[in-house]
């Protein structure tokens, strides 16, 4: 009953829906519909309006959802109120081995086996490839002449032997087996006081690093200590509370232990939520972060102190003033190197780490970071890449997931892309 214009009136904490964003977003953008993106997000129903977020879901219910429309009849019901008072419908019932499923007529029109079976309609460079899988590639054809979906590799089988790996230049990964890590048992020196770092593991009441707006959660989770396994820290003779400096590669961070047994012995982990900073003369949220020196020496050893915590401050909300917690945390991802895995690219998160006591000059929440040294790690890890292009002059696989998908042509190398046109 209470009057609202747009979702951030109803959520809490003013949350926007985010396809209600992209609708206001797009009027901004285009606001007299002259550059033709206005028309996709107008009101059928209130022509010159923006479309609502029920007239969205009435429509994406009714037109996309296979089997609701007549479901919500039966029940006296649009789509959007069966939706929202069941909240769930099962579009497929005992689906599986859809590996198996025979492709439909629409599917085989114009699909011809290659010589490895796979079925294949016509495609050009300008063609779209799936979310999933090769363009025009439409299934598989057995040798007993049955034609089915199959997988989306691009063999359309289960893949045990992976043709991709190898002939992309890693024929010693095309089969199942382990990869030896940068973390492995074999790579961490136990008696030098090595651990496993696990930087990138989550709290239940914290939201990655997107909740330091949300006063209630942040009241719940605001320490953030070394998960430490009791029996190493008592070798080490550390205990609960206590700072300890933990070495990387390129740096170090001063962090509080937490001597527990609910991590493995060997491994210490620090939850990515927290340590936020900021400096004198710059905004930050006050809620979450602590403020902070930074300095930096001639020969590039950057260096972060904090010279206050959070503490309590008046504002709009009373709930500034009950700030009872200090705790900004450790912001550790400064002394992570950058670590690109050689095949895919992604960031590999955890860190062989060197732990000893904290040194008589350490406080908490220290971070040090050797800039050449983080450039001559990074460097090392760019050395275990093998060079590209692929098969075909390609930049990357086709049939790997890919959204927002480019056409065809955006896959190849700048040369083997001028050559082909």
């Amino acid at each position: 009953g209470i009057p609202y214009t747009d979702s951030r009136d109803a959520n809490p904490g003013e949350v926007w829906e985010e396809n209600e964003f992209w609708f206001a977003l797009s009027w901004e953008i285009d606001p007299d519909g002259s550059l033709g993106i206005r028309q996709f997000f107008e009101s059928q129903e209130r022509p010159g309006e923006r479309m609502t977020m029920d007239e969205y879901y009435d429509i994406l219910f009714d037109k996309a959802v296979p089997g609701l429309p007549a479901a919500a009849e039966a029940a006296g019901l649009t789509p959007l109120q069966y939706m929202r008072k069941f909240g769930a419908f099962e579009v497929v019932k005992d689906q599986y081995r859809l590996d198996e499923r025979p492709l439909t007529d629409a599917e085989l029109e114009g699909a011809v086996p290659d010589e490895n079976g796979v079925l294949r309609k016509p495609v050009t460079m300008e063609s779209q490839p799936p979310l999933v899988g090769e363009a025009g590639a439409v299934g598989l054809q057995h040798q007993d002449g049955s034609k089915v979906f199959g997988w989306l590799s691009p063999s359309r089988k289960l893949e045990l032997y992976s043709t991709t790996l190898a002939d992309w230049g890693w024929p010693e990964q095309a089969t199942p087996g382990y990869i030896e890590s940068h973390v492995s048992a074999n790579q961490i020196d136990r008696d030098n006081d090595e651990f496993v770092l696990m930087p990138n593991f989550r709290l239940p009441t914290l939201i990655h690093t997107r909740s330091g707006n949300a006063k209630y959660l942040n009241e719940i989770a605001n320490t953030h200590p070394l998960w430490f396994n009791a029996g190493d820290a008592a070798a080490m003779g550390l205990a609960t509370g206590d700072l300890a400096r933990v070495s990387t590669e390129i740096g170090h961070f001063v962090a509080r232990v937490w001597a527990t047994e609910a991590i493995r012995p060997g491994v210490v982990g620090m939850s990515h939520h927290m340590g936020r900073w900021y400096q004198d003369g710059h905004p930050g949220s006050r809620w979450v972060m602590g403020k902070v020196d930074l300095t930096r020496t001639d020969d590039g050893v950057w260096s972060l102190r904090y010279k206050e915590g959070i503490k309590p401050f008046t504002s709009d909300d009373p709930d500034s003033e009950r700030i009872y917690w200090d705790d900004p945390g450790v912001h550790q991802n400064l002394t992570f190197p950058v670590q690109p895995d050689p095949i895919s690219g992604m960031h590999c998160w955890h860190q062989k780490v060197r732990i000893e006591k904290a040194h008589p000059e350490d406080h908490y929440g220290d971070v040090s970071v050797d800039v050449t040294k983080s450039r001559e790690a990074y460097q090392r890890w760019l050395s275990m890449t093998r060079p590209g292009p692929g098969p075909g002059g390609l930049r990357r696989p086709e049939f790997m997931m890919r959204h927002v998908t480019p056409r065809r042509k955006a896959y190849l190398y700048e040369p083997a892309r001028s050559t082909e046109a």
